[in-house]
């Protein structure tokens, strides 16, 4: 994603013609907190090669994926365990999850990631390619006689049964086939990009909901569909709010999707990020989610190219520094990370947490200088 987007200014996007550096976390200090991370996640692996309970494909491949970007070979014994029970929930139609799991689309989609980050030899293709045609399938379009007109169209949701589609699913289906090698203008990532513009707090040609223009500041919610939903809560008048994650997460998915900073999308959803830039919390939900949060941040702004991000108060921001910085001083003495004011959404499991964070922790080291 390299001239994307270089510094972000207030009110203005600023596209230089080098990247401009900002220090990121030193690096002996981001080296010790991550090797007591991984020594942690080897420590609390199953027997079985999974992390938590035996049929958590999801967090396994979190786990895994963290472990690899961290540095951790593919032949140390914790990772081959681990990727050899991931091998063993493949299925024959595509999906990588227990055959009793509800949540097949989100775990296929981060167990596809952990497969292809392991996949230099070429050893997982068949299993990559199935899974991706596993995760199309899953998406609401006319293959299933939803019309582009339906708030639902584009979207996915955890299960091939129904339901309805959301954000959070639908980046981590748009990630896991960008990562499978699908280009911008693969059609289902263009479906989904109409789902992701319409989960946005902005009126606009893409997207004309209900909710467009009642709160209309750029930030993005959990789902449109069926009614629209936010954790974050509804004002007066029935609009959903924007919060820290889901906007991380359709920005990432919109520079996927191959949009720029001159899309009004993309703007809008930057301007939101000035306004309420923190390490601290995820905006609109508190401690609820937060780690889930640093990963979604991290990988966004580094996506973005962003080195630094200027605040609407004007305070330059060294992102990179500043979140490893914050992560560092939440490590538990054993390693590993928890959410310890909320286990909404399974943070409080620390193997979970621990994977959010290495992957974070990845996404905080210092870029190149590119000129």
């Amino acid at each position: 994603m390299v001239g994307f987007l270089r510094v972000m200014l207030v009110g203005v996007l600023s596209l230089s013609t080098s990247l401009v550096m900002a220090d990121g976390p030193e690096p002996a200090l981001l080296k010790a907190s991550r090797d007591k991370a991984i020594t942690f996640l080897k420590n609390s692996q199953n027997e079985d090669g999974t992390w938590t309970f035996s049929e958590a494909a999801g967090i396994s491949a979190l786990v895994t994926t963290a472990l690899i970007e961290s540095g951790v070979p593919l032949d140390d014994p914790t990772v081959a365990k681990a990727l050899n029970r991931l091998s063993a929930f493949c299925q024959e139609d595509g999906r990588i999850c227990s055959a009793r799991s509800n949540h097949a689309g989100y775990e296929t989609a981060v167990a596809l990631m952990a497969l292809q980050a392991a996949n230099k030899s070429g050893k997982y293709d068949e299993q990559i390619n199935k899974a991706g045609k596993f995760l199309r399938s899953l998406q609401f379009d006319e293959s299933k006689d939803v019309k582009p007109s339906d708030l639902s169209y584009g979207g996915a949701g955890y299960s091939p049964d129904g339901g309805r589609p959301d954000l959070s699913n639908t980046a981590f289906m748009i990630q896991a086939l960008k990562a499978a090698g699908a280009k911008d203008d693969d059609p289902a990532i263009q479906k989904a990009l109409t789902f992701v513009s319409r989960c946005q707090n902005l009126e606009s040609e893409y997207n004309t909901s209900p909710a467009a223009a009642k709160i209309n500041d750029g930030g993005f919610y959990y789902t449109v569909a069926a009614g629209g939903s936010s954790p974050s809560g509804k004002t007066k008048d029935e609009g959903l709010r924007s919060y820290g994650s889901m906007t991380y997460a359709g920005l990432k998915s919109m520079i996927y999707a191959g949009l720029t900073p001159k899309d009004p999308r993309v703007k809008a959803a930057l301007d939101w990020i000035q306004k309420n830039y923190t390490v601290q919390n995820n905006p609109g939900m508190g401690d609820n989610g937060l780690y889930y949060y640093y990963q979604l941040f991290a990988k966004a702004l580094d996506t973005a190219d962003l080195a630094q991000v200027k605040d609407s108060k004007g305070n330059t921001h060294d992102w990179r520094k500043e979140l490893a910085k914050h992560l560092f001083t939440l490590q538990q003495d054993n390693g590993s990370w928890v959410n310890s004011k909320s286990n909404r959404w399974f943070e409080g499991d620390p193997n979970l947490v621990t994977a959010y964070t290495l992957l974070a922790l990845k996404n905080c080291e210092s870029a190149p200088s590119k000129d």
